[in-house]
């Protein structure tokens, strides 16, 4: 019998009367003074050696990091060490990891099972060859073992080139142009689908540097309504008709806006009816919600499969598209890959021996020591915990999870959207979400300063490592944190 992350499903409703409730009050952040204080007595007093070597990189990298999961208020912080559930910068400081590189360290950062298998591999192929290896079989074998709508798998170099990947399939296969995605989901930074980005509604206007002709064919729907699915579904009929619908299927943002639990198969049935592929990306929920990944949760299983992160076990090159034999035959390799139309994808370093054996390897090991239970149980516990802690301090705060998918909203920047009706208010909502993201990074600052490292201040993930003594720990940190809000009495 399949085990997931998730013990019980939540209730969106409830969930989204509190996230509605905390849009419509002021924002509470960090006060002043103590935001004032965590800057100068630890990111300038205990963090010095990052601030250093951040200066020196911004004189050689824009904006001093790589990583847009590296940003953080007021510097970016060097970490140096990773194992388990924690992490250690370059001053010496020692935190409780809550980011896990983005959601693929199901198992915790670094563990030594897969790092002895990773050494094994670079003392015999190396890192990589350009020629096939032993292991891209035995990966593409393990994924299809375990999800119900993969028949076979393509590796490839990234979330975003698996989303790329996606649409050229689903456009040979449909003979139909059009694309319609989730609004606010994030599927990857490619051109055609940088559109509705964070917030439903948004269009094109968080897509700076990409001409407005490229999203011709580019569609968004807002979350949790099949009416709206359907309107633009029956509008692309005289359009070109719709080649893919794409969704991460616990909601856009990674579950940030959550879904009805028969969200995912009302999905299905609409593109069953007008024809189109059905995509969803599991960059996040493959192999973290469980072995089936969401598809097999929620009993609803795609046309093609989106991976990332975990399918390289955290190291690069990680990311793959996996679907139905039909639907594969278009992604076929080689000068003589089966005859017929392909789409054109590639990649140098995709599919090298270090990631898919890093991969292989991962993936058993979640399998056999039943991590995704053990992560989601270690999310259960956190967000009980965070709900107890907002009722203590009467916060207006919002706790909830997706097992160990874990969602601490504090200002709600994720959740506003753009209403079409009122075309004339969407620079106006884009400016409050600015003004609210800086608030959620003073919190991810003050976060960060009891050592607590959180996506983006909002998001935080789960992972075996995470012992009842850790996540308890961390609640009393986070209750630290909480003490320090503006309208809190101590």
């Amino acid at each position: 019998m399949a085990t997931f992350a998730i013990k019980d499903y939540h209730d969106t409703k409830p969930i989204y009367e509190k996230l509605n409730a905390l849009l419509g009050q002021p924002i509470r952040s960090i006060r002043p003074d103590e935001l004032e204080k965590i800057e100068k007595e630890f990111f300038d007093g205990k963090c010095a050696k990052s601030k250093s070597m951040i200066a020196d990189a911004k004189k050689v990298i824009p904006g001093g990091v790589q990583h847009n999961l590296a940003f953080n208020h007021p510097f970016p912080l060097v970490f140096t060490k990773a194992e388990g559930a924690y992490l250690e910068d370059l001053d010496g400081n020692k935190y409780i990891d809550f980011l896990q590189a983005g959601g693929p360290t199901v198992l915790g950062s670094n563990p030594p099972e897969i790092r002895e298998k990773v050494f094994e591999l670079l003392s015999t192929t190396g890192p990589s060859t350009g020629l096939f290896h032993e292991y891209e079989m035995k990966l593409a074998d393990l994924i299809a073992e375990h999800f119900p709508g993969v028949d076979k798998f393509r590796m490839l170099g990234s979330g975003t080139e698996s989303c790329m990947a996606a649409i050229r399939v689903a456009r040979l296969a449909t003979k139909k142009k059009n694309v319609v995605k989730m609004g606010g989901g994030y599927h990857g930074w490619s051109d055609q689908l940088a559109y509705g980005l964070r917030l439903p509604g948004s269009m094109h206007f968080e897509a700076k540097g990409v001409p407005m002709r490229i999203f011709k064919n580019t569609q968004e729907f807002f979350p949790n309504d099949l009416k709206s699915l359907e309107r633009v579904l029956r509008r692309n009929q005289r359009r070109g008709g719709t080649a893919a619908v794409m969704i991460e299927p616990m909601g856009p943002e990674s579950g940030t806006r959550p879904l009805d639990y028969n969200f995912n198969a009302g999905v299905r049935a609409l593109c069953d009816k007008y024809g189109a592929l059905l995509v969803f990306d599991e960059v996040v929920t493959g192999f973290r919600i469980g072995m089936s990944g969401a598809q097999g949760y929620f009993g609803v299983t795609p046309d093609l499969t989106v991976f990332g992160k975990v399918v390289a076990g955290g190291y690069p090159s990680a990311g793959g598209l996996g679907g139905k034999d039909e639907y594969m035959a278009y992604m076929a390799a080689g000068i003589k890959g089966g005859g017929g139309k392909k789409a054109l994808v590639g990649g140098t370093m995709a599919a090298n021996p270090l990631s898919s054996a890093a991969g292989y390897w991962t993936l058993k090991r979640i399998h056999e020591t039943d991590a995704c239970v053990k992560a989601g149980a270690a999310g259960d516990r956190l967000t009980a915990g965070l709900q107890k802690l907002i009722k203590k301090y009467d916060l207006p705060f919002v706790a909830f999870n997706q097992g160990s998918i874990c969602h601490l909203e504090t200002v709600g920047t994720m959740l506003m959207h753009i209403d079409l009706k009122r075309f004339w208010t969407i620079k106006d909502t884009i400016k409050e979400a600015h003004v609210r993201k800086k608030a959620m990074e003073h919190m991810g600052a003050a976060y960060m300063s009891e050592g607590l490292v959180t996506l983006a201040g909002s998001r935080l993930y789960t992972s075996a490592a995470d012992t009842d003594e850790i996540i308890d720990d961390a609640l009393a940190r986070f209750d630290r944190v909480f003490q320090k809000v503006e309208g809190v009495v101590a």
